[in-house]
């Protein structure tokens, strides 16, 4: 099982001012880079449309076509699809029921809590067994 996802500052940088750009409602992403032995390391991220529009301030449907994108940029740049990323307005960076039931294992799941202040917490968590479990999240 991995236990530490690294993500550079630039990156964390740019997640962080969409997290604040979308409040109040979620944003979501993909995180594209390499699954490693121990980590793994996000080399970029694409932002995606949140298609869920009824719940956009506490849910999140990726769009289907941004996806696609996102693994066709992935294939060319000898990287894959390693995780989505999402914001938590006003809520902490712990997954929710839904989270779980739409998670995939082997992704990280990157959730930013973001507050009209902004982004006041970010974590990452795997899925293993129907459960989640937190990575490390370092600079990277």
């Amino acid at each position: 099982m991995h236990g530490v996802l690294l993500i550079p500052p630039g990156i964390r940088a740019e997640l962080e001012t969409r997290a604040g750009t979308g409040y109040p409602d979620e944003t979501c992403g993909l995180l594209l880079g390499l699954n490693g032995e121990e980590f793994c390391q996000v080399v970029s991220q694409r932002p995606a449309r949140n298609l869920n529009r009824e719940r956009a301030a506490d849910r999140f449907e990726l769009d289907p076509l941004d996806y696609l994108a996102a693994e066709e940029a992935a294939a060319a740049a000898g990287i894959k699809v390693i995780g989505v990323w999402h914001t938590h307005p006003d809520h902490p960076a712990r997954p929710s029921e839904t989270d779980r039931q739409m998670a995939w294992p082997g992704w990280s799941y990157l959730i930013l809590s973001v507050t009209a202040g902004g982004v006041v917490d970010i974590r990452s968590w795997r899925l293993a067994d129907h459960d989640f479990y937190e990575e490390e999240v370092r600079h990277g």
